[in-house]
């Protein structure tokens, strides 16, 4: 792979992130780290198994027309992948920066509820929706990134789920940003409003705009319940 090394973005459990330039080109590696509990042979599989599975989806919402990383290099034996590096920075430091107006933080919400169901209406689901895996640029345009845990459903509860997953977050770690999910959810509706009901895929049909929020409510008073 011919990738020059910049700065390091992220050290998680999972992988190591680094940006730097690809070919000329804006890029950023991941690197799948070992889990040592694990027998290697099992974590060899199930790590080989999840990147060709990001892979895969990754390419599927590129070639829809999504805004996300276009997939540059993969070497999944090495656990290696290299993407396009999008612009802008994670929604987590847009809700933190206290020179944000308003106007740019409602923005900033609503184009990230739009980028959330494009990606549903391909029967996809994120599975990790927190604010550090979506990017806004300049003009408050999202676009979600970090499809490790994404997974192809057609059952409305996963789809409930990712959004109570960052409902969950706006709530906790952005108590101070008003009607946060509200905002959210207005963009994820104002998508379905703008393209119509969505179409159907090869596994069958996507739940719509209106089930999924329905489901969501479902996921909220269950947790309430049990919580």
């Amino acid at each position: 792979m011919v990738f020059q090394e910049g700065e390091r973005l992220h050290l998680g459990a999972e992988a190591e992130v680094w940006s730097g330039d690809w070919m000329g080109r804006a890029a950023v590696r991941k690197q799948r780290r070992p889990r040592a509990w694990r027998h290697p042979d099992l974590d060899h599989r199930l790590g080989h198994r999840r990147m060709m599975s990001e892979a895969r989806l990754m390419v599927r919402m590129h070639r829809a027309g999504l805004p996300v990383p276009a997939l540059f290099d993969l070497d999944v034996e090495a656990g290696i992948m290299v993407m396009e590096r999008m612009p802008g920075r994670p929604l987590i430091e847009v809700l933190r920066d206290a020179s944000m107006d308003e106007e740019f933080i409602q923005k900033a919400l609503e184009s990230t509820g739009s980028a959330i169901r494009n990606v549903h209406r391909l029967a996809i689901t994120h599975g990790d929706l927190s604010t550090n895996n979506v990017l806004v640029d300049k003009k408050g345009n999202a676009t979600l990134i970090d499809f490790g845990l994404a997974v192809i459903d057609y059952e409305v509860e996963r789809f409930g789920i990712d959004l109570h997953v960052i409902d969950e977050i706006l709530g906790a770690s952005h108590p101070d940003i008003t009607d946060a999910i509200h905002h959210l959810i207005n963009g994820y509706e104002a998508e379905e409003q703008r393209q119509g009901a969505p179409i159907d895929q090869t596994g069958g049909a996507v739940p719509t705009a209106t089930e999924v929020l329905k489901r969501l409510e479902n996921v909220r008073t269950r947790v309430r319940y049990h919580g």
